[in-house]
């Protein structure tokens, strides 16, 4: 697709909250950034917790830097914090997995 001189590419810019999702669809010029796609949607706006300066983004699931040019058909997605460490989550859990095994509940009682 062309606007005058300039080359057109379709790119979609992705944001979900565990109440809410939104994909919007854009045309933007090829060479547009991660960031420069994010900026030109309207995903601030209807999002407004998201903080640019902080937010991780990637394409399809990979991190990538704001400043890395778009290809048509890309996806851009604005990942949210993380509540808790992944690591230590699953190290709670294997805790408990092991306490829960070892002390076998009422079926190990003597008669």
């Amino acid at each position: 697709m062309f606007m005058g001189d300039v080359e057109l590419i379709l790119v979609e810019v992705a944001y979900a909250r565990p109440d809410k999702q939104l994909i919007l669809k854009l045309e933007v010029p090829v060479g547009t950034t991660v960031q420069q796609a994010v900026e030109q949607s309207t995903i601030l706006e209807k999002f407004p917790e998201i903080d640019l300066a902080k937010a991780k983004m990637g394409i399809f699931g990979k991190l990538k830097k704001p400043g890395e040019a778009l290809l048509a058909g890309d996806r851009v997605e604005i990942y949210r914090p993380l509540i808790a460490d992944p690591k230590e989550v699953r190290k709670q859990r294997a805790a408990a997995g092991k306490v829960m095994k070892k002390g076998g509940g009422d079926a190990a009682s003597e008669s």
